[in-house]
Formats: structure tokens, sequence, C-alpha cells
């Protein structure tokens, strides 16, 4: 029997609003807690799309390296300053070539994160060899990545455990980011468009190595490690909790030398680029390489928050994973859940699926439009992933979340509305009993349902 079944069984036959109260989503829709079970959505899925091929997934590899070659050999022989005598005119096509380029690059990180979860082919050591080879080409620390990615993928939605997209809970959106006791929230101002959009610039610059570097947005109970990795450490700069050491809690003593290997991956690219740069100059380097992985990090990236500094008088960034994995799994729809009420089945289905048209289904592999799926099983490959999302929308019914709307334009903007409307999470006003346990977004920007007003404290 699941954990979900066990939840269940055990309430008997009380009813939803007995057991939880009267629970409403950021949108003011009543929501219902997931009842299906991980069997019936595997049952759901046609037993072809659990096939996987290395042939068919290195001919993908092999388009998109062909895209970043092409697209390098013309720009580098017809964007010159003897074909290009205007250096505006230059300096826009060189954009362009960035903008490009980090498509095609995300498209080979997609596949790279794919043979972290075992999809690409039936070999592991296939899988973790073309992974490691295309996330370190991409400084990405492969090994580490896959670690704490799968541990996010068994604990999606868990307010104590999930390793990233944790969003702030409101006594801790009081504390950190606007500095007030948690019943003034409610009396605050909106916070200015000017300083959402400024966020909103910031986090694809240096969202992505910020997370890897620091852990930003996982869960800060690393004393819990069951090695006693984590005591004394915590996420932030000089925490001890990161991507590369070999001692960080987000890993097991047993992973040291996959943590190892990751690094030396990251080590023999940055030898490379350290060449290209001794040849060719830091600014060909930068507009050959680094401008195409800025746009990685917008895609691949986060989003910056700011919060007061306790000593001094300035603002500091607060950095929360955004654009396509951020729209992955913050919508105002989205529940959050607690130990108490949280279990596999329910934590994969609080994630979204979008679209983003041609780029999103081609070039990126359909990462966008099939990401709830792949919370399910995440061993099917992505060339399949349309059809089993079809196959298991009638089994999750109304809980197979998807916000579609003007594709690639609805997906831009929702951007703007999550970042304005997905402040912090708490309760339901009505919500009793278990229902506490379960928790939804709220803002002070005046959209959506309020948050709850409560009591001034005296003390």
């Amino acid at each position: 029997m699941t954990s979900t079944q066990l939840l269940e069984s055990s309430r008997g036959a009380k009813t939803t609003e007995e057991t939880y109260g009267q629970l409403v989503d950021t949108y003011g829709n009543t929501f219902k807690v997931p009842d299906f079970t991980i069997k019936e959505i595997r049952q759901a899925i046609p037993p072809h799309c659990f096939e996987r091929s290395a042939l068919r997934g290195y001919s993908y590899i092999a388009r998109d390296v062909l895209l970043l070659a092409s697209t390098f050999t013309i720009w580098h022989n017809y964007v010159t300053p003897q074909t290009v005598p205007s250096t505006l005119l230059r300096f826009a096509l060189w954009s362009v070539y960035g903008f490009l380029q980090g498509l095609f690059a995300t498209g080979l990180w997609v596949i790279a994160h794919e043979c972290g979860h075992q999809s690409f082919s039936t070999s592991k050591v296939i899988n973790d060899t073309t992974g490691w080879v295309l996330h370190s080409c991409l400084l990405v620390p492969y090994f580490s990545w896959k670690i704490s990615h799968g541990k996010h993928h068994k604990s999606t939605g868990h307010m104590e455990r999930d390793m990233v997209f944790l969003p702030k809970t409101r006594a801790e959106y009081a504390r950190r980011v606007v500095k007030r006791k948690i019943w003034e929230i409610t009396e605050m101002a909106e916070e200015t468009p000017i300083v959402t959009a400024y966020m909103l610039i910031l986090r694809q610059l240096i969202g992505w190595p910020i997370y890897l570097l620091q852990n930003k947005t996982g869960h800060n109970f690393h004393a819990r490690q069951a090695e006693g990795r984590g005591v004394g450490k915590r996420n932030g700069p000089g925490g001890g909790v990161n991507h590369f050491s070999l001692e960080s809690p987000l890993f097991e003593a047993k992973d040291a030398k996959l943590i190892a290997l990751s690094d030396l991956g990251l080590g023999l690219v940055g030898i490379a680029l350290t060449e290209v740069a001794r040849r060719y100059g830091l600014g060909n380097l930068f507009t050959w390489y680094f401008l195409p992985y800025l746009w990685v990090n917008h895609w691949l990236g986060k989003n910056p928050q700011f919060i007061k500094g306790k000593e001094k008088n300035t603002q500091l960034m607060k950095i929360q994973i955004v654009a396509i994995t951020y729209l992955q799994h913050t919508d105002p729809a989205i529940p959050h859940y607690g130990s108490q009420t949280w279990s596999f089945t329910r934590g994969a289905a609080a994630t979204i699926d979008r679209d983003f048209g041609f780029i999103g289904r081609s070039l990126f592999h359909g990462i966008i439009e099939t990401h709830v799926l792949h919370h399910y099983v995440s061993t099917i490959p992505f060339y399949h992933a349309e059809e089993a999302t079809e196959a298991i929308k009638p089994v999750m019914g109304q809980h197979y979340l998807s916000d579609t709307k003007e594709g690639p334009i609805g997906f831009i903007k929702n951007l703007w509305r999550s970042v304005r409307w997905c402040q912090w999470v708490e309760e339901s006003q009505d919500a009793k009993g278990e229902g506490k346990d379960i928790l939804f977004y709220r803002n002070r920007n005046n959209l959506g349902v309020p948050p709850i007003v409560m009591e001034k404290k005296v003390s």
C-alpha cells in the first residue's frame, strides 16, 4: 500500500472537509487533496513509452551539436569587421548568436539531465558517461547535481525536505525579506513593479551558479543529515553547503568519489577555456562561450529577492530558482505540504506543465510541456513524454495542472505573474486539522486570495 493510500485509509469515512476544512488556492479555487496512486499512474502509460534508445538519444545530441557548430562557423566567418563594417550591427548580430547558442546549449543541458535520471538509455555507464561529458562542458557538476536533484524528486513539495524550489513561509518572509512582524504583512503597501522587474533581470545572470555554490533555495535542515555531516552548516556564503565539497551535507560519504569526478570534469573544462582565452583573448571567450552560457542561466536560472542586512542598511540578494525550472514548480494553483500530509504522489502533482511552442517542444526537448509526467516517472525518455502525459491526464483529473494559454507569450507573462502572486505560503483561512499542514501561496500585492489577517501580539 502506498503512502497516499495509508493516509487516506486512516481517515476512514471522514469527508475531505471534515479532515482538512476548506482549502483555497491563490486563485480562490477550492482545493481537493489528490487521492489517486502512483500505481494507477504507471498502469495508464502505454508500455512502449518506457522504452529507451541510446541511438535515438545520440541522434538528438548530434543535432544539437551540429546546430552549435554551424552557428559558430557562420558567425565566426561572416560576422567580422571586414564583412560587417558597422560596429552596432555586429554587436546586434553577435547578440543574436548568443541567444541562439543559448537555446541549443540548453537542449544539451536537458539531455544531460535525462542521463541523470537514466532515461537516456538502458545502460547506466552510457547514461553517466554521456551526462558527465555534456554537463561538464556546460560547467555543471554532473554527479553532484544528479544526487541533489534526485533527492528533490523524492521530496517534491515537502516543506522540510525538498532540495530546491522551497518557498518561504509567512514567518520567514516577514522576518527575512521585509523585516516586519508576521501580523504586519497585511498592513504593508504592495511591492513596486520596478523592484519586481529588477529581480527578474538579475536572476538570469547569477542565479544558477549561486544555487550550486550556496544551495540558496534548498531546505536548511542540514543538522538532520544521518551521518552528522550537516552539523554547524547552513545555506549561504561560507556555510559549507554546496555542490563541490566532498564534505557537503547534500551528499553522503559514499558519494565522495562521484563529487570528485564532477569537480574533475569542471577542472578539465576550465583548463580548456583558459587555453582559449590565452590564444584568442578574453573578449572572444566571453562572446563565444559565456554569452550563450548566460542565456542557459536565463532558462535554468534563479530569481533574486532582496533582504535587508542585519548589520548594514543595505540590501543583499536572495536567490530563488525561476525561468523554466521556477515556472515548473511555482504557480498560484500549486500547494505545498508539511510532514503530516505529504506523500510522493501528492508532491509530484505539485508541479505544472506550460507551453513554449517550437522552442520548448523541439529545442528544449519538451522539458517545459511534460514536467508533471516527469515527476511521476522520470525514466521515461523525452520523446515519449508527450504521449505518456496524455495517458495520465484522466487519472489525475483536476489535479493535472497546466497553463498553456498564449504559448510562449503566456510563458513569459507567467514569469511576472508568479513573482507577483507567489511571495510566501501559508494555510487557508478556513483550514482545520490536517488542512493546516497544506499551504498555498499568498502575497502583499492585493492579488488573488488575501493573506490571513492576524491579531497583533503584545510582547
